[in-house]
């Protein structure tokens, strides 16, 4: 295939360097890894790998998660019969 177009991109020069590092290990250079993402996006029609969006920060996941076991039963929840017991509760912890 004959290389006749120019492609420039603005990056973090970090993230640059660790890529050339990680592709020269494959024996390969940073055009040669940037070639082979196109191709392979133009043969599955997308991105060759998952893009997702997080729907929410770690914290609330593991909220969430700790919400899902309780329901479950894997875990066993907390009752606070008084707000005086619930600040008590977050104190021992």
């Amino acid at each position: 295939m004959v290389r006749d177009a120019n492609l420039y991109l603005q990056i973090d020069s970090q993230v640059m360097k660790e890529a050339e590092e990680l592709f020269n290990e494959f024996g390969i250079n940073l055009s040669d890894a940037v070639s082979i993402f196109l191709n392979k996006a133009l043969m599955v029609g997308g991105f060759p790998f998952e893009v997702v969006k997080e729907r929410y920060n770690k914290t609330t996941e593991a909220a969430i998660q700790e919400v899902n076991d309780m329901i479950s039963g894997k875990i066993e929840a907390k009752y606070y019969y008084s707000l005086e017991e619930l600040k008590k509760g977050f104190e021992d912890e």
